[in-house]
């Protein structure tokens, strides 16, 4: 599971989508916000958007503090006009769909795209929610009791480590 190289197969699958339409760019906070910006680096794009989905998470109330923490560290902003665009949603881990859930609840108080599309690093279906990519670098599978974490060095270079889910 070499996060470079699955970072690697999403710039090729996003320079052929690009071939059929534009479309703006918008990350997850925080993992999905990482890609996106390499991403619009590497594509020589001028912007990418950040969506944080703190307050829109269906176990909010669970998380108190730290969804407000992760709301002040990297907050929603789309530089970009919502209505009308096609945006591709970047994560970095799919799981259940409900972070992605959370984060259309959160794109659509920003307006109505003409289209939403997702692009995650890893997926390990597990879905609790009809909630599909349509780019995805690899399928993972990964212990229930563990999650996978992206993480970036100080040269932007991904990498995946997994550790043990909290109980």
């Amino acid at each position: 599971m070499n996060a470079e190289l699955l970072y690697a197969k999403l710039l090729e699958s996003l320079r052929q989508r690009a071939k059929s339409g534009s479309f703006e760019l918008a990350g997850l906070a925080i993992g999905g916000a990482w890609i996106a910006e390499r991403l619009a680096r590497d594509l020589a794009l001028a912007y990418y958007g950040v969506i944080n989905v703190a307050f829109h998470r269906d176990d909010y109330a669970e998380k108190g503090m730290t969804a407000l923490r992760s709301a002040g560290t990297m907050s929603t902003h789309l530089p970009f006009e919502v209505n009308g665009a096609t945006v591709i949603l970047i994560d970095d881990v799919l799981l259940t769909g409900r972070t992605v859930r959370a984060a259309l609840n959160e794109l659509f108080d920003f307006g109505r795209p003409a289209a939403v599309e997702l692009m995650v690093l890893a997926d390990r279906c597990k879905r609790e929610l009809p909630i599909h990519a349509d780019f995805v670098g690899e399928e993972i599978s990964v212990p229930d009791n563990q999650i996978l974490v992206l993480e970036k060095d100080d040269a932007g270079k991904f990498s995946f480590k997994i550790e043990e889910r909290a109980a």
